[in-house]
């Protein structure tokens, strides 16, 4: 399994010789609602070209941070897209001609490689978004993506699963409490499904935010306080903090049955 982080919740993951892209921000500013003032995300630096030779765009949610009008703009539009109903329906608006919503309990079998299962994600305003369990079929290989914190507790019926990515920190508002939960629940998803890899999400990478809203953000944890309570609990999950842009090669154990 290979995979490169591109910051924020950005991933391509390279799974049973399958090339996904999940929640892809690649090209220009992150903005809210067209409202930079508010909250705008950018780059220093180019990550360089857009991945090519895509296989599936998975979203997650329907939001800007996931589903990024401007980076779906340049992709190839006849790519299968995997989406939330949120997120759906956005691709369906740019003009994406193979675009499959589902719903927490559904599954997608990508090239009769790997299955695509949805469960329960985080609850934006009025709608639940998904979190995601893929899974290589001839190898059993499985790995777990939710970006804000919310493990949904059937969750539990999966494990163990090899390879997590999820917040390790809270982003708190005041009154409002955390938008992003990793650091009250990714000890708590470790011990669910005891994966051999951990890696964080969703506020890496080499990204510069600025706006109204980022000077009341507050964040909690880091990745070192979560390496030291998994010490604590004798779990042996190592916990790998990606670099942007450099692909990561992971030599997975073969569970037992």
């Amino acid at each position: 399994m290979h995979l490169t982080y591109f910051g924020a919740n950005s991933w391509l993951v390279e799974l049973g010789r399958q090339r996904i892209l999940i929640d892809p921000w690649l090209v220009g500013p992150l903005v809210f609602g067209n409202l930079d003032w508010l909250f705008k995300g950018e780059r220093p630096q180019s990550l360089g070209s857009i991945p090519d030779n895509i296989d599936l765009i998975l979203l997650s949610q329907g939001l800007e941070d996931h589903t990024h009008r401007p980076t779906l703009e340049q992709l190839d539009k006849t790519i299968p897209v995997v989406a939330s109903a949120n997120a759906a329906k956005v691709v369906k608006q740019l003009g994406y001609t193979q675009v499959t919503s589902l719903t927490p309990g559904q599954t997608f079998t990508l090239a009769n490689t790997i299955q695509i299962r949805a469960l329960p994600g985080a609850p934006i305003g009025l709608q639940l978004e998904n979190s995601y369990l893929l899974k290589q079929l001839d190898s059993g290989t499985t790995l777990y993506y939710e970006p804000h914190g919310f493990p949904p507790s059937e969750l539990k019926e999966y494990a163990p699963v090899d390879v997590v990515i999820s917040p390790v920190v809270n982003l708190e508002l005041p009154l409002a409490g955390p938008i992003i939960k990793g650091n009250t629940t990714a000890l708590e998803l470790a011990q669910w499904l005891r994966p051999q890899v951990f890696l964080p999400t969703a506020v890496g990478g080499n990204v510069h935010y600025q706006g109204f809203l980022t000077s009341m953000l507050r964040t909690v944890g880091n990745v070192d306080d979560l390496r030291s309570r998994l010490a604590q609990q004798n779990l042996p999950t190592q916990v790998i903090e990606p670099q942007p842009g450099k692909a990561i090669e992971l030599t997975l154990l073969q569970r037992v049955a």
